[in-house]
């Protein structure tokens, strides 16, 4: 099988001292690959309580979508209070992010590897491999109580 530079597309952004990275080829769309997105930055400690968030109109730059893609994303995430808005000054992380309920965490947990075992499976990997890579990656996001990465 030979891959062309068109079948490796992604958007990425150095923004706030991470790359996020959106897969515009990808099934899942692009507003929950940004909540997917949030979620883990928040979550490994690297997006800190009180730390602002870039703009919807800096961020939909960096990544080349649509304003209003960001917007949404955005809006679910201060929905599920990750994020607030503080009026005139612009969208925060939560200073005390929820942790997810354990069967929302679960279905995500599922859901995520799923699309892993996809992947090993597609790349001929064998299982005990990709264990032990998700195990070494799974070290640098344990997350502590206060939200920091150890």
């Amino acid at each position: 099988m030979r891959l062309d530079s068109s079948s490796l597309v992604c958007h990425s952004t150095s923004t706030v001292n991470h790359r996020l990275r959106i897969d515009p080829k990808s099934a899942t769309p692009i507003w929950r690959q940004l909540e997917e997105l949030i979620r883990q930055l928040v979550g490994s400690g690297e997006w800190q309580p009180d730390q602002p968030v870039p703009s919807v109109r800096t961020l939909a730059t960096e990544l080349l979508v649509n304003p209003a893609t960001v917007a949404k994303a955005y809006q679910r995430m201060v929905d599920l209070g990750v994020l607030v808005v503080r009026r005139g000054e612009g969208t925060y992380v939560a200073p005390h992010p929820p942790v997810l309920g354990r069967a929302e965490r679960t279905r995500t947990l599922r859901e995520a590897a799923e699309r892993y075992a996809a992947v090993t499976a597609t790349l001929g990997a064998e299982p005990e491999d990709a264990i032990a890579t998700l195990r070494q990656v799974f070290g640098s996001y344990v997350r502590t109580t206060a939200g920091a990465k150890k």
